[in-house]
């Protein structure tokens, strides 16, 4: 997409935004150029389901900005403070006010910058805030003082918004921001709520706008239309937002996630679904044997995907197009390119493609989700 990008600028940058940080490829562009080139990206990559490409869904006024309340920043100590923003070579930008981050993010980096130790004796790495959860990667196995934490600081915290604060022992962080060890609940909680009212812990992926993810995701409900009789396998099923719609329908539902966090989290959100912890590749075996579970059944076979930016892995579209062969498939992609892929080789294998609804999730950015609607062919 970046050749469709290399258009003219028109717009003066917004108040706290740092010129040199290039977070936002499409902040400078008027908002109906970016959704032009998203579009116009999407007709290119999914050329041959141009037809039932629908036009960019997008959210109107001031909801567009501060929406970012899930954060990933590096630190840096520099000129006796510490400094939150993006690498660019050896340079940090910092990004204390930035425009695009919800005002509870802003409030949390401020309040931290001045109250936070000096490096190296807390060799802070990154700041990481997932809504109400906040996590200090520090990269260290030994625990610094804890003495800056003070009660003046614990109701600060609280009066922010915030719910738990958490340091994080992470030698090694860097590419991989996380280790399974090395967690230590300083204040607070250790889940929160999110929009929807269901929990989630410090490491948990959210997808932003809530209010466009929420219509994005009545649309693939829509269009399943789980019912009691149906069985439904959601993979890359993270918290259990949308387990706990299938559930709310009636529907027998299953779903597979990696992450040790996102599946606790599940497991408190939708505990009435069947959860497996793993790649979806590795549980392929426990799938297909929930789904024939009681032989035939009078309900249909259904399938919810979400998968990361490499899309669906080819043995997880060999079961779907050749084991499980579900009714309907509602597939929400943040990848347009991988999505193309994997759109070839299911109608290859007997699905049609029936509505493919964009989502400007990230204005701003060069970003663009989308949810695709299959139905087997043959098939009511």
């Amino acid at each position: 997409m970046t050749g469709l990008d290399r258009q003219p600028t028109s717009l003066p940058l917004e108040a706290g935004c740092e010129p040199r940080c290039r977070g936002c490829a499409h902040r400078l562009l008027p908002r109906a150029q970016s959704e032009a080139q998203k579009e116009r990206w999407l007709r290119q990559a999914l050329h041959p389901w141009r037809d039932v490409l629908a036009s960019l869904q997008a959210l109107e006024g001031p909801t567009r900005g501060r929406y970012r309340d899930r954060v990933r920043l590096s630190a840096a100590w520099q000129d006796e403070h510490w400094r939150f923003g993006l690498w660019a070579r050896d340079e940090l930008i910092a990004i204390p006010r930035c425009p695009v981050h919800s005002e509870r993010v802003r409030e949390t980096l401020r309040v931290l910058a001045a109250i936070l130790p000096p490096a190296p004796e807390f060799p802070l790495a990154f700041f990481v805030q997932a809504g109400a959860q906040v996590t200090l990667v520090l990269k260290t196995r030994e625990q610094p003082s804890l003495a800056w934490l003070d009660g003046g600081l614990r109701q600060t915290l609280a009066d922010i918004g915030l719910d738990g604060l958490w340091l994080h022992l992470h030698p090694a962080a860097g590419r991989r921001l996380f280790a399974k060890n090395g967690w230590h609940l300083l204040w607070g909680v250790t889940r929160s709520r999110d929009s929807h009212g269901l929990w989630h812990g410090p490491a948990a992926f959210q997808q932003l706008l809530p209010t466009l993810y929420e219509r994005a995701l009545e649309e693939a409900e829509t269009f399943l239309k789980p019912g009691p009789q149906d069985r439904l396998v959601d993979l890359y099923c993270g918290t259990g937002t949308t387990l706990r719609r299938w559930l709310d329908s009636g529907a027998r539902v299953m779903g597979v996630e990696l992450a040790g966090e996102a599946v606790e989290c599940a497991r408190l959100n939708a505990s009435e679904a069947v959860l497996l912890r793993g790649k979806c590749v590795e549980r392929i075996p426990q799938l297909t044997a929930w789904l024939n579970e009681g032989g035939d059944w009078a309900g249909r076979r259904l399938l919810y995907v979400n998968p990361p930016r490499t899309g669906l892995e080819p043995e997880i579209l060999a079961w779907t197009t050749d084991v499980a062969r579900p009714e309907r498939i509602a597939y929400l992609s943040c990848s347009a390119g991988t999505l193309s892929r994997n759109l070839a080789v299911l109608t290859e294998s007997g699905y049609g493609v029936e509505r493919i609804t964009p989502y400007d999730f990230f204005p701003g950015t060069r970003h663009v989700e989308t949810l695709v609607s299959l139905r087997r062919l043959g098939t009511v």
